[in-house]
């Protein structure tokens, strides 16, 4: 699994969860790959800084990655109100996809699957399931992500 950092043609910036660079690539082609923010599907891959640590033998002058305070789209410091007010956001983002896609429990693994194969119309679903299931998933070329938030367990509605 790698996590790219994206950037739809509106600006917004997001990371997600993908099997290889080339499942990016897959998904993205299919137009599976959309701002989590604004729904656009026009995303590519953003710039990222490589994390590069200093020497073994030399101190750092500068904090190591994770003493660092997280720097905000404005430009200051990330306070905690700021981070509350990011996390709300992409709270209410998750949410607004899961309007759209149906809770089917621990069923995820063999749904997607059934979907992915051709034995079940596709549609957006989410819901459970092992991180062995996961990776036979990924490994198989099913295409899912993780959701960036936990969701509060519910039984499938029918």
């Amino acid at each position: 699994m790698i996590v790219l950092d994206l950037k739809c043609d509106t600006g917004h910036v997001f990371e997600a969860w993908f099997g290889s660079s080339g499942d990016f690539e897959e998904q993205k082609g299919g137009g599976l790959v959309e701002c989590p923010i604004c729904g656009s599907q026009k995303v590519g891959k953003a710039l990222m800084a490589p994390a590069v640590g200093a020497k073994g033998n030399r101190k750092s002058d500068t904090p190591a990655k994770g003493d660092a305070p997280v720097p905000m789209q404005s430009g200051g410091e990330g306070s905690p109100a700021e981070m509350k007010a990011l996390l709300s956001k992409l709270a209410e983002a998750q949410a607004k996809m899961l309007e759209k896609s149906d809770y089917v429990g621990k069923d995820f693994a063999r749904e997607a699957r059934a979907m992915h194969d051709g034995q079940q119309d596709e549609r957006p679903i989410h819901g459970e399931t092992t991180l062995d299931d996961a990776k036979k998933l990924v490994e198989d070329g099913v295409p899912v992500a993780p959701l960036p938030l936990p969701v509060r367990r519910r039984e499938r509605e029918n």
